[in-house]
């Protein structure tokens, strides 16, 4: 059954309590719109009003709309203006081929949550569009954005995604932060867990440090971008609002992306390219993989990060090419989907980076706490392994207590 969010107006009333017999009336404007909270995707609000109402029509209209939630706070002293505390919200953006595989895990996740603090915004590719017949999980229902763009892995495509994404969310005042997500990431906690975590710190989360690898910086790209400011890191980043506008309004280091960052041509493609004269010269830039890290470096903003990931990757470096180790990160098919693999997860208390010689030790709060939020790459039937097979943490508050607690 469709499930509706109401929302209203109240007015005192211009009428006296003699002349209505009431000792005060309501204006009432009701909204409606098929999702289960405002937690969820934004979309046009279908709205009707409802003229100066005695609590006895009122509560004729409330079963007459039996399908809507009124939210009404009254002081019964006397009616003031009507003031409500809406709690920051988290906007939780997808990149997705098509479909999330992993979406009944979401579903739990998100139906968890006792407040509607939370966005969702899905790039997918031109056209597809989630509902009832694409997704099991009701809140992703027309999550999709109008203006996604074709995505290609190693191309600028995929931080275009990401600013359109960003633009997409920036739109609601109530977005406070911006977690990137895969289509294969899978949440470790509940949404309250979750929800604390991000919104305690005053940081971004951005996995950036110091890439001293040749071949991923392009010199033609100085001055814009000189050498010092060139980092590193994953692309699945957790945005305040400031940051995620610097993302989004920029219009100079992403044309420098454009131009100089590119990925080296593979042998598969070059039947659609001109065979490059030495590829092992050719400048092997990944994008996503230096954009946000550069441009918050270049904007001198890395005081105002925590500067490591929230989402947990294995990289596969089992690949018999020794040049493309380590490309693609190792996907978690159902066998390998246990309590234990999701504990030992979990359990990651600091990170390492060996570029810089230093030692990430994962705290929230002033606290030891856990590392990671997320995780990837898990397929569906992984999914549906860990809820079927294990407790899963998204559906207890007590769990991610007690699991902090026990670090």
């Amino acid at each position: 059954m469709a499930r509706f969010q109401s929302s209203f107006r109240i007015f005192q009333s211009h009428r006296t309590a003699h002349e209505t017999g009431l000792s005060f009336g309501l204006a009432v404007s009701i909204c409606s719109r098929k999702m289960k909270h405002s937690g969820s995707c934004s979309r046009e609000h279908e709205c009707f009003d409802v003229k100066l109402l005695s609590m006895e029509s009122l509560g004729e209209s409330i079963r007459y709309f039996d399908n809507l939630s009124l939210f009404v706070q009254v002081q019964y002293s006397r009616i003031r203006p009507f003031t409500s505390f809406q709690k920051p919200k988290i906007a939780f953006l997808f990149i997705a081929r098509n479909r999330l595989p992993v979406d009944l895990i979401w579903d739990a996740f998100f139906q968890g949550a006792k407040e509607p603090a939370f966005s969702i915004y899905i790039h997918s590719r031109p056209g597809f569009v989630f509902n009832k017949v694409t997704t099991r999980c009701p809140l992703f229902y027309g999550c999709q954005l109008n203006d996604s763009i074709q995505v290609d892995w190693g191309e600028s495509s995929m931080i275009e995604a990401e600013r359109i994404l960003l633009r997409n969310a920036l739109k609601d005042s109530l977005n406070e932060r911006f977690v990137f997500l895969s289509d294969s990431c899978i949440p470790l906690y509940n949404f309250s867990y979750t929800y604390d975590y991000i919104m305690s710190s005053s940081n971004s989360f951005v996995d950036s440090f110091a890439d001293t690898k040749e071949g991923r910086y392009n010199p033609k790209m100085d001055p814009l971008i000189p050498v010092v400011s060139w980092r590193k890191g994953s692309q699945w980043a957790v945005l305040t609002r400031k940051h995620a506008k610097v993302v989004a309004e920029d219009d100079t280091v992403i044309s420098v992306f454009h131009q100089h960052c590119k990925r080296r041509s593979l042998p598969e493609f070059w039947r659609d390219h001109s065979l490059p004269t030495d590829a092992s010269k050719e400048h092997n830039c990944i994008p996503d993989e230096h954009y946000v890290q550069t441009l918050l470096a270049l904007k001198g903003l890395e005081a105002e990060l925590t500067r490591r990931p929230l989402t947990h990757t294995v990289w596969d470096m089992s690949s018999k090419d020794h040049e493309r180790r380590g490309w693609h990160p190792v996907t978690y098919k159902h066998s390998d989907a246990t309590p234990q693999l999701i504990h030992d997860i979990k359990s990651i208390d600091n990170i390492h980076y060996e570029t810089e010689y230093r030692k990430e030790w994962c705290t929230n709060k002033g606290m030891s706490a856990p590392c990671f939020l997320f995780a990837r790459k898990f397929t569906r039937n992984a999914a549906i392994h860990l809820l079927t097979h294990m407790k899963y943490a998204g559906e207890h508050d007590d769990d991610a207590e007690s699991e902090m607690r026990s670090l």
